[in-house]
């Protein structure tokens, strides 16, 4: 099969991974039991806790996988070269979101766990990880007048997960000073959700870029430089 098709394919298919996984985990926030969670003060990750905690676990497994479909896609493409750092930042984003499943969230009251702390340091290498990844993409291509739509697409979602989790980060740091939890200082589940969402959006404006590329120019329009020459990525 063509690269093209391959990319098409890939990037069709990691595309409604991406948005029945979520689908999965967003339905957990509307059905019993977990609707009673505050989607405020909680973090998602809660919601494996419950009886319906496997709906929780396949969806973010479906959604690592298809984030890797995307990947394969940007790789067809020729958007992004399997071995550079904008291609590692997004295989750990799915990795990173396997090992959160792997290794479940932990009750800190009752004291530290190794679980526990693979899962949080899981959960910041997938969150940063991905919108790093996703930036360097767009730097590559910054100057091809062909994906500046797609660059900003993917730039402005990666952005912002950023600045969401530079409110994490903050809350961490000023801990000295709060004398309090961090979680406790911001609504860590509204922020947490708000990260994950553009999170998804990125991977998901990955996806269309993806698919876009490998339909080829259209008519006035030049072809895309292969991924050679960049040394930012």
């Amino acid at each position: 099969m063509p690269s093209a098709a391959l990319a098409r394919t890939f990037a069709a298919a990691g595309f409604a991974a991406v948005l029945a996984g979520v689908l999965a985990v967003s339905a957990l926030h509307v059905l019993p039991p977990t609707a009673a969670i505050s989607p405020i003060r909680r973090t998602i990750s809660e919601y494996a806790y419950f009886e319906t905690g496997w709906v929780f676990n396949l969806g973010v497994l479906v959604l690592a996988a298809g984030s890797l479909a995307v990947f394969a896609a940007l790789a067809y493409a020729r958007l992004v070269r399997p071995a550079s750092f904008a291609a590692l930042g997004l295989l750990l984003w799915s990795a990173g979101l396997a090992a959160v499943v792997y290794f479940p969230k932990h009750d800190w009251s009752v004291g530290p766990s190794t679980h526990g702390t693979i899962h949080r340091m899981a959960s910041l290498v997938a969150f940063v990880s991905l919108p790093l990844g996703a930036l360097l993409v767009t730097l590559m291509w910054r100057r091809e007048r062909r994906w500046r739509g797609s660059v900003w697409l993917t730039a402005i979602p990666a952005l912002a997960a950023l600045a969401f989790f530079g409110v994490i980060a903050g809350a961490y740091l000023l801990t000295p000073y709060t004398g309090l939890p961090w979680w406790d200082v911001i609504p860590l589940g509204f922020v947490e959700r708000g990260l994950a969402t553009f999170e998804v959006l990125t991977v998901l404006a990955l996806g269309r870029w993806a698919w876009r590329a490998s339909a080829g120019p259209r008519d006035g329009e030049v072809a895309a430089e292969p991924v050679a020459q960049p040394s930012n990525g």
